[in-house]
């Protein structure tokens, strides 16, 4: 392999050198190589906030909600206090408006729509950034494979009559460097972005869910359904409508 050769071949099998792929991609591929950092560290972050704050673990509140229409309310709001997940978290809101708070039901409504509001928005912290790499960076290697184009067409008029077929291969290889950086950067991130809605989705449904059951002290067919699936409660749930 000669210097600054972009392609080894090993044993047979044609790979690229990173390292040459770094020189050659000139400055808008070290903007989306940075980029592609920034935003693996925001989803690092994602994931270890996703485990810290159970996003995902329902099973405590869900037998929270049954013990609360079973009319153990202690025992209920003991489930759900200090449990990370968000719906946990807004259960027992909801509980100790409805316990101690004297309130209105409706103003105690807003209050939990309040409260799974500011949860929701916490973990969409960042999530935004990520979603912003995905999207520029696919732009940004079009950008640098323009660039890079521009500058294989000037070196070619420059050489003049004699045109050597491997220095224009060459110009147009790094030139269309970038965007396959910028493809594969914005592949793997919208990707991520993609699976960090979705789980958000989950656990508002979940919340809009579970908090329609609470407040109207029973619990839906439809809603039985998804609580069997997470909670080891058998039997029937006739006993809990009004």
């Amino acid at each position: 392999m000669t210097r600054g050769d972009p392609l080894r071949r090993d044993a047979g099998a044609m790979t690229i050198d990173p390292g040459v792929i770094i020189e050659r991609g000139g400055p808008v591929g070290l903007i989306i190589i940075g980029m592609s950092g920034i935003a693996l560290a925001a989803t690092v972050f994602k994931i270890i906030q996703f485990l810290v704050e159970r996003v995902g673990r329902h099973k405590v509140a869900l037998r929270a909600v049954e013990q609360w229409l079973a009319g153990n309310h202690d025992a209920a709001y003991q489930e759900v206090e200090g449990h990370a997940a968000p719906l946990s978290k807004v259960l027992a809101h909801a509980m100790r408006g409805l316990t101690h708070g004297g309130a209105h039901l409706e103003a105690v409504k807003e209050d939990v729509s309040r409260v799974a509001s500011e949860q929701l928005r916490g973990l969409r912290k960042y999530l935004r950034l990520i979603e912003l790499v995905g999207q520029l960076a696919p732009l940004l290697g079009l950008f640098g494979t323009v660039l890079g184009m521009i500058q294989a067409f000037a070196d070619l008029q420059t050489s003049g009559a004699v045109v050597n077929p491997a220095t224009l291969a060459g110009g147009i290889w790094t030139a269309l460097l970038t965007t396959a950086l910028g493809l594969a950067v914005a592949i793997v991130f919208s990707t991520i972005t993609a699976w960090f809605e979705a789980r958000i989705e989950g656990e508002r449904s979940m919340m809009e869910t579970t908090l329609t059951g609470f407040f109207a002290n029973r619990i839906t067919e439809d809603q039985a359904r998804e609580f069997d699936e997470v909670t080891a409660f058998p039997g029937p749930r006739g006993s809990h409508a009004n």
